[in-house]
């Protein structure tokens, strides 16, 4: 095992990609001392049922989203796999490709409180490490099947995920920009312009393909 190359995953839809899931990971990165974070969009969610933008289009927005970041990987194995997109699938994908690194699976605060409706999530900490992203000043649970993960596997310690490739959880509070795909969507359909919600060349794919917008909207300058 290589400890100095823990990688951090970010799953999502993405639709689309925004600053508030790029500045969660790059603290992520820098806090819990990732080699890398790999940003996989969902091929075809199991939970949400249709995305606005098709999986090529969320790959191609991601991809642009993290270009030029180092340690910022943009990964399409869910739109290879085909299928409904489960996370246990990925990570065993991401196991068997880097068997003797770190993989620390990152989840918002609300996915991780729906947790247990996730199929085999109690399989996820056998692959990997649990990341749960959180407002500051959030109370985890300590009741339940999550307060009892979090008793048997939470960990404070930020080595803890670099000295063992799986099996421990972590809780680290992160930035949390006040940004949701929705309204982003319901802006651009209003006919506004995203401008600082996203990186710019987030923007002009946007711009380019007319995704989200309605059929006489463009956005305003």
């Amino acid at each position: 095992m290589n400890p100095t190359h823990p990688i951090g995953v970010f799953g999502g839809t993405f639709d689309p990609i925004h600053y508030g899931h790029l500045r969660t990971a790059f603290e992520m990165l820098q806090a819990l001392r990732f080699h890398e974070v790999r940003f996989i969009p969902c091929g075809d969610p199991p939970h949400r049922g249709t995305t606005f933008a098709d999986a090529e289009l969320r790959f191609r927005m991601v991809d642009v989203a993290v270009a030029g970041q180092e340690g910022f990987v943009s990964d399409d194995r869910e739109l290879r796999r085909g299928g409904l997109s489960y996370s246990i699938d990925t990570l065993i994908s991401l196991r068997e490709e880097f068997p003797e690194r770190s993989l620390g699976l990152i989840i918002g605060m609300d996915a991780f409180l729906g947790l247990p409706q996730w199929h085999r999530w109690d399989e996820i900490l056998d692959t990997a490490h649990i990341v749960v992203a959180h407002r500051p000043g959030w109370k985890a649970p300590d009741i339940g099947p999550l307060g009892d993960l979090i008793t048997e596997y939470g960990t404070h310690r930020v080595d803890d995920l670099h000295e063992a490739t799986h099996g421990r959880m972590y809780i680290h509070a992160v930035t949390q920009l006040e940004i949701a795909s929705t309204e982003i969507r319901d802006l651009i359909a209003a006919g506004r312009d995203p401008r600082f919600l996203m990186p710019d060349a987030v923007r002009d794919v946007i711009e380019e393909t007319g995704i989200y917008m309605n059929d006489k909207s463009e956005m305003h300058e």
